[in-house]
């Protein structure tokens, strides 16, 4: 069931969501710089060396100056984002860093400072969920199925729960598989059963899980019980 959150508590949550539609639209942005020049020299540059642009070394890439006006532009409105989004940062460090939950959620293998931060934010109080199932299908980890004599006859509304919440569980599987030799192995073997987006949210379901039960008996995360 969905809460409203104490305001002061309100507050510091819809920051990190801006920030979140910062970082969405900084992207836009950046992919625009690389289309452009993928375009008009037919190569791509990475996100890293699109951060280290400047105006003088657009002028100096011999576009067209409507094109490299354009270029500009993007990066300016890249570098201005940048500059908020640190700021937002800052803020939600300063706020959550001190609550002993947000180290413990850093223990877990993919989940470092934003996606603890998020995760604790949505999250609010651990105790308003019955078991680590009821929490599992907030984060939009599990199916939403109807069966019948073991045939499937429907689906649920796939857009109950949290779709914050969820993309931080599918962005801590991705960074998981590919850090922890545990977490890959797990993936690695619902991969070979199924496919890579499936055994992925089968990835993120195991960590929701292992959120709940850190969170609710106050443990870092233990590697075996998650995975064996």
């Amino acid at each position: 069931m969905g809460r409203i959150l104490p305001p002061e508590m309100r507050s510091v949550r819809d920051l990190a969501r801006k920030r979140m539609q910062l970082v969405r639209s900084r992207t836009s942005h950046m992919l625009a710089i690389e289309h452009i020049t993928a375009r008009h020299h037919g190569m791509r540059i990475s996100s890293p060396e699109v951060l280290r642009l400047t105006a003088e070394t657009i002028d100096q890439m011999g576009l067209p100056a409507e094109v490299a006006l354009a270029m500009q532009a993007n990066l300016a409105v890249v570098t201005t984002l940048c500059t908020q989004i640190g700021l937002l940062e800052k803020r939600l460090g300063d706020k959550v860093r001190p609550r002993p939950e947000y180290a413990l959620l850093t223990t877990v293998p993919g989940i470092g400072q934003i996606l603890a931060t998020v995760i604790l934010l949505e999250t609010g109080s651990i105790e308003r969920f019955a078991s680590v199932g009821n929490f599992a299908s907030y984060a939009r980890c599990v199916d939403s199925c109807h069966t019948s004599n073991g045939k499937k006859k429907g689906e649920g509304n796939i857009r109950n729960g949290n779709r914050y919440l969820s993309w931080a569980f599918m962005e801590a599987a991705n960074f998981a598989q590919r850090y922890c030799t545990d977490a890959r192995r797990f993936y690695e073997r619902k991969k070979a059963k199924t496919n890579p987006i499936v055994a992925r949210k089968a990835l993120a379901h195991r960590l929701a899980r292992a959120c709940f039960h850190i969170l609710k008996e106050n443990k870092p995360f233990d590697v075996t019980r998650c995975f064996t």
